[in-house]
């Protein structure tokens, strides 16, 4: 008897249908084909313990199992539950009318117990694509998959619950149905708030002008100025995630194993803190499975490094290519695969190795080849992709000790989802563009109009401080959204000229 059923597998955060066979005849022996890994062939104990368990009868007579397509590795425990089943279907022991209509995937213990997967979400995707009328998952994994439309999703707790299924006796497992609501109304809670944010009044707005436009940013100033506070507040104004938004981050997250057990949807923005030791495949993903790296973690959301020249020269350049493409793609021997990277880079640093260059109050004890050869640990090419480079003074006494009330996130959120919904409408028909940090060349000569009283500024400015081509486009970005935030239809001149200012670190007398 032959019986298949089918199964998926995950390459990048893209699934594809695996097709499990299953041959009797006689004989004693079992054989497991298709290029399966050792944890996919170690699935023949854990399954002979689970029918042990449950009162199941594993069959006698040689059984012969293919997965096909037979040329891709099967990796992973998560073969567990198909091979089971079709191994028990095979045996007749087990009703096949469902089996073509469902995808069936699920890592057991040793007692039929069902453990989560990797990926859930990208294979309902696939399944409704496919045609499936439904998947059976892990119990912990069937809310992640419940907000694909279209499908019956059903969460099982172990083996006898599925066979029960398939069987016609659901007993206590039933569909799943897909949530009402896939976002929050109200922004989530974060644990830094601008309100706890003292003085750093331009700061404050480089930063709101930086979500507003989903622009880059670096920061550079001495200890204790309050950097890595504004960086941490930071998330705390940027604009919800959409639908759309949210499906995409819940992929890459369930794809690393992120998104927690009996979890639905992401609903807050990534925000990513890695280490400055974090080596270059952590940052951009790879290593033996092809996993998601930082990069790809923070899509949609905001990727915060700090202590940047403490970084290693190569995890930094790596970083160019998918600050302008928004894409990483991996190339290795055995797979290539792409992820999404489409994030805010924040970014913060000293001016120098003791940290008190251009500090009012403390003398700096650096020279300046030192301080030069400092700031040199960042090339020129991923500082010209900052769009604002801001430069940070300590706060004075009086306001540390002021008891004025200060703007909480909240309200600055509220103008920030403005300015996000004016661009939301301009971008409508530009697919994949979100924000006016997205734009390319095409893009910013029709939407970036600026007056030409601006254009002259900007012209001034391009001649004195020698900026490059990339500094011309991202300054205009920039004065792009700062004319928003205004409801301004062309960039003005002091559009123009703020977006200037936000370029502090390309001055000629920076560093010397």
């Amino acid at each position: 008897m032959l019986i298949k059923v089918s199964g998926a597998a995950v390459q990048g955060i893209d699934a594809y249908i695996v097709t499990i066979e299953a041959s009797t005849s006689r004989g004693i022996r079992f054989f497991l084909v298709g290029l399966p890994d050792s944890a996919v062939k170690e699935s023949h104990e854990r399954i002979i313990s689970a029918f042990q368990v449950n009162g199941y009868k594993f069959p006698s007579s040689q059984i012969i199992i293919n997965m096909a397509p037979a040329d891709i590795r099967k990796e992973g425990a998560a073969y567990d539950l198909p091979l089971a089943i079709v191994i028990m279907a095979a045996a007749g022991e087990l009703s096949t009318e469902m089996l073509d209509d469902y995808v069936i995937m699920g890592e057991m213990s040793l007692d039929g117990t069902l453990q989560p997967v990797k990926g859930a979400l990208s294979m309902a995707i696939k399944a409704r694509s496919e045609g499936f009328k439904g998947i059976i998952l892990p119990i912990q994994n069937a809310p992640e998959a419940s907000v694909i439309e279209g499908l019956e999703v059903y969460g099982a707790a172990n083996l006898r619950e599925v066979v029960d299924l398939l069987n016609d006796r659901p007993g206590h497992i039933e569909v799943l149905e897909r949530p009402k609501k896939l976002r929050p109304e109200q922004a989530g809670s974060y644990h830094a708030d601008f309100a706890d944010v003292k003085g750093q009044k331009a700061v404050k707005r480089a930063l709101e002008v930086a979500a507003g436009g989903g622009h880059n940013l670096i920061m550079i100033g001495p200890p204790g100025s309050g950097k890595s506070m504004m960086a941490r507040a930071l998330p705390s104004i940027l604009p919800p995630l959409t639908e759309d938004e949210s499906i995409e981050t819940t992929r890459i997250h369930s794809v690393a194993g992120f998104t927690g057990h009996g979890a639905s949807l992401i609903t807050e923005r990534p925000f990513r803190h890695p280490h400055h030791t974090i080596t270059n495949v952590a940052l951009t993903g790879g290593g033996s499975n092809g996993n998601p790296g930082e990069i790809s973690l923070a899509h949609n959301g905001l990727l915060y490094l700090d202590e940047l020249p403490e970084f290693t020269r190569s995890a930094l350049e790596v970083l160019r290519q998918p600050l302008e493409d928004r894409t990483i793609v991996i190339s290795r021997a055995k797979y290539r695969v792409e992820y999404p990277a489409s994030f805010m880079l924040v970014a913060s640093m000293n001016p120098c190795p003791c940290g008190y260059y251009n500090h009012p109050t403390k003398e700096c004890n650096c020279t300046p080849t030192v301080i030069e050869r400092y700031l040199g640990r960042v090339s020129g090419p991923l500082m010209d992709r900052f769009d604002l480079q801001c430069e940070i003074l300590p706060v004075g006494f009086d306001d540390m000790s002021s008891d004025q009330k200060v703007e909480t996130s909240a309200q600055i959120r509220e103008r920030v989802v403005r300015v996000r919904a004016v661009q939301a409408a301009r971008f409508a028909d530009e697919k994949g563009i979100y924000c006016n940090a997205q734009m390319d060349s095409r893009l910013l000569r029709k939407y970036a109009k600026a007056e030409p009283a601006a254009i002259h500024i900007l012209g001034e400015a391009m001649n004195r401080l020698n900026l490059s081509a990339r500094a011309y486009d991202r300054i205009l970005k920039v004065s792009r959204t700062i004319a928003d935030m205004e409801n301004s239809e062309t960039i003005q001149p002091h559009h123009i000229a703020e977006a200037i200012g936000y370029r502090s670190l390309d001055r000629a007398s920076w560093g010397k």
